[in-house]
């Protein structure tokens, strides 16, 4: 046993040495490998199609550059906002596709025969752009949005990100002066609704106050008419009751005589002869009779002749004056007659304000700022890949590894031909 550990070891170093002189033999082997790898690795770093890198970056404007804009009252727009917005822009696919098909000749090199224009700016979307945003685990960054743009030789790139940058501000410009239109229109629509809503109130409630007035006057003219007639008939009625008290007057005057008018006094001092001095105290009213049967009959006479009794009621002057009165409401008569009923609406002149202000509103947006460029794009020095250096470097390393491992081989493959 301690004979053949030593043995072992023995074997073992001399295997390892071996190893090292046989690849030390084959050292041409392995730099032939080496140098060849390496030279497709520079052919491929100076044969392969340079890719450039350019990139722009933006900020938020200062608050004056919105003040106009937000002056106006309709439309509201914060720096922050607008930002976001250009970098909702530059990150829109339908944006960027517009550009390409707009700014073709920028393009060079990207079309292909047998695919479509949205088949290539697609492929070519997908790889090349990239969005520059604020990191949210970093604090302390100042608010930005940018754009990147990987391209190949061929390719305009600071064209390319330069007027996407400017598409995108000119579209966003011009979406903000479609919006603001249509809230001014609105807003107008909806002022002229409501003018139109308070004339129809206004129209219906003057509607109702004239049916109104002219119900109470058909109401306070047939309480009138009724209190006419019932006055009427009274006086009839007193009219008729008046006569039959004269004709039972007169029956009772001719059965005593007495045809002149009289008193109970003078009447018995006819029956008595003598000169007697009376004296008569009475409270009670002397009887109707004592007026003699002439004058009862001259006013019975004036009675029946009657033909109205309207004169003995002052009520009833009263009740024609006002029944005259009723005939004409002066008050609806300048209810109907008003002409510009527009002044008698609430609120009129302050909805009428608002939209005069509305349609003075001349905001050009062409000279909105809607971000401040802060870094434009331009012209790169070096191609960003491919990275010659490297790539030779690593071919270099992997020639050799590469050689080593075909010595390697071919170690193991001598013996197995020896003993074959």
């Amino acid at each position: 046993m301690q004979d053949q550990s030593p043995r072992s070891f023995h074997d073992d170093e001399i295997d390892l040495v071996e190893l090292f002189q046989s690849l030390f033999k084959q050292k041409y082997l392995i730099l032939a490998v080496a140098a060849l790898v390496t030279l497709m690795a520079a052919a491929y770093a100076f044969l392969a199609t340079p890719h450039y890198q350019v990139q722009s970056v933006l900020r938020p404007v200062d608050h004056g550059s919105l003040d106009e804009l937000n002056g106006t009252g309709v439309y509201e727009l914060t720096p922050s906002e607008a930002l976001k917005r250009i970098g909702a822009g530059l990150s829109s696919y339908e944006n960027r596709l517009a550009f390409f098909r707009d700014h073709q000749a920028l393009f060079g090199g990207l079309i292909e025969p047998g695919r479509s224009l949205e088949q290539t700016f697609e492929a070519f979307n997908r790889t090349s752009f990239t969005m520059l945003q604020v990191d949210p685990k970093k604090a302390g960054q100042s608010e930005f949005v940018g754009l990147s743009l990987t391209y190949p030789r061929g390719v305009e790139g600071v064209d390319v990100v330069n007027g996407l940058v400017t598409f995108v501000l000119e579209t966003e410009r011009a979406r903000i002066d479609s919006d603001l239109k249509v809230l001014i229109a609105n807003r107008l629509l909806n002022i002229e609704q409501k003018i139109n809503a308070a004339r129809a109130n206004y129209a219906a409630s003057k509607e109702a106050q004239i049916a109104a007035l002219l119900e109470q006057d058909t109401l306070t003219r047939a309480q009138l008419q009724d209190e006419l007639k019932a006055l009427r008939a009274e006086l009839k009625t007193r009219r008729q009751s008046r006569i039959a008290v004269l004709d039972e007057a007169i029956q009772i005057a001719e059965s005593l005589g007495i045809q002149n008018p009289t008193t109970p006094s003078s009447m018995s001092d006819t029956l008595r002869q003598g000169q007697v001095v009376r004296t008569e105290v009475s409270s009670r009213e002397i009887p109707l009779y004592f007026m003699g049967s002439a004058a009862l009959k001259a006013e019975r006479e004036a009675l029946n002749a009657r033909r109205s009794d309207d004169f003995i009621e002052p009520r009833i002057a009263e009740i024609e004056k006002e029944l005259t009165l009723l005939n004409h409401n002066r008050q609806v008569e300048i209810l109907e007659k008003r002409q510009n009923e527009d002044l008698y609406l609430k609120d009129l002149a302050e909805w009428r304000q608002e939209a005069a202000q509305l349609k003075g509103i001349k905001f050009d947006t062409s000279a909105l700022q809607l971000m401040r460029l802060d870094q434009q794009a331009l012209k790169p020095l070096a191609p960003v890949k491919p990275k010659k250096a490297l790539i030779i470097a690593l071919g270099g390393v992997a020639g050799l590894m590469l050689g080593v491992f075909a010595a390697l081989l071919r170690n193991l493959l001598r013996p197995k031909r020896q003993m074959a």
